[in-house]
């Protein structure tokens, strides 16, 4: 199951806000061992999370450039 930009889970938090939550299982399928628990830091999940989304997006951009050549 890959996550579809903006499809991050929200949580509430102690305050009431609405939290996003990265869970880096879903994102990286096929692995052995838990990616939560190897990166606890939320910040880092959010991160990974960018680079995953940015690479797609650069992926897209360079498949147009190969299709405008041909």
């Amino acid at each position: 199951m890959e996550l579809k930009e903006d499809q991050i889970p929200e949580r509430l938090t102690e305050a009431g806000e609405k939290k996003k939550e990265v869970d880096l299982n879903l994102l990286f399928p096929g692995k052995d061992y838990d990616l939560n628990r190897l990166f606890p830091d939320e910040g880092t999940r959010k991160l990974l999370y960018d680079l995953k989304r940015n690479k797609r997006e650069i992926e897209r951009f360079v498949k147009t450039l190969n299709l405008e050549e041909e």
